[in-house]
């Protein structure tokens, strides 16, 4: 399948830039894992990071933090080469397990702090507040391996926050949590983010990427395909109507219309999708509609970002 990069540069142009990764290439034996990838990320914002499963997201993630080595291309952090100073102040989330699984959620949470160069009195106060933050509060002495799978999610989170990091990479975080922890984790990037953190996450949930992100990257086989503000993308290169005549459940009203004013996308249970030619006028539509019979709707309509990725990737979320 060949697909046509998708890009909202208008709404992203000329914004401070954050994390840049320029070119990223990378091959795990005859699979092309990174082919080229570029995109930036803004500071204070949540950034969504989005692709079918063994599209490259993962390696994109282990490529920021150094472990995976690059074939090409750079990242880069507040406009220079990413070193290992840069990474103290990162941090991140994987999507499987990177803790101790026999060790106390408090002594473990103390350890990682320590490891960021905290001192003991200040991971003991950072690993207490992130505990109770994120709903842990009288757990401090459980094991890892005696918690649900979505407090263990809690706990890593409180892994990667522990010493107040710059950046932070989150890979799948909401998976496994109740509605309740999808909150809390929501209202913890957001706060993060209006700190002036620049927050980078993937997930397959659709929903609350759109909720939560300003912008996002859609990657398909190691490759950007579409990037930029999520309304932007949302929107489309072309405004697009939603119409429905009562008296004309087939929308064949809408197949008279003349290309130079629009175009008909679909027709699904008498609601007319259009997409309107560059410059067209929106009344024209409404005046043949209203020709047809009585209009019980008439909108523009935006894509849902599920139906962009669709759209780009050819694959559902």
């Amino acid at each position: 399948m060949t697909v046509t990069p998708v890009t909202a540069d208008s709404d992203v142009a000329g914004r401070e830039v954050s994390l840049e990764l320029i070119g990223l290439s990378r091959r795990f034996g005859s699979v092309v894992a990174l082919d080229g990838l570029t995109f930036s990320v803004p500071p204070g914002e949540v950034f969504g990071f989005l692709g079918p499963n063994g599209a490259g997201k993962t390696t994109t993630m282990r490529a920021i933090f150094g472990v995976v080595a690059l074939e090409g291309g750079q990242v880069r952090w507040q406009g220079q080469p990413v070193t290992e100073d840069a990474r103290h102040r990162f941090g991140y989330m994987p999507e499987e397990r990177g803790l101790y699984p026999s060790m106390q959620i408090l002594e473990q949470l103390e350890y990682l702090g320590r490891l960021h160069e905290m001192t003991a009195a200040s991971a003991r106060e950072a690993a207490r507040h992130w505990i109770g933050r994120l709903g842990l509060a009288g757990r401090e002495s459980a094991k890892l391996e005696a918690l649900s799978h979505g407090n263990q999610q809690r706990v890593q989170l409180a892994a990667a926050l522990m010493h107040d990091p710059e950046l932070l990479v989150l890979d799948e975080p909401f998976a496994g949590l109740d509605p309740g922890g999808v909150d809390n984790m929501t209202e913890i990037l957001a706060e993060r983010a209006r700190a002036g953190v620049t927050v980078v996450f993937s997930s397959h949930q659709l929903d609350l990427v759109e909720h939560i992100c300003e912008s996002v990257a859609i990657i398909h086989r190691g490759r950007v395909v579409a990037q930029g503000a999520v309304s932007a993308l949302e929107r489309g290169d072309r405004l697009r109507l939603a119409v429905r005549v009562a008296t004309d459940p087939g929308g064949d009203w809408a197949r008279q219309l003349d290309p130079g004013i629009a175009s008909v996308e679909r027709v699904d249970a008498g609601m007319v999708l259009l997409v309107l030619a560059p410059d067209a006028d929106s009344q024209k539509v409404l005046d043949t509609a209203r020709t047809a019979g009585p209009v019980e709707h008439f909108s523009f309509a935006t894509r849902r970002l599920s139906e962009v990725f669709r759209d780009v990737t050819g694959e559902d979320a």
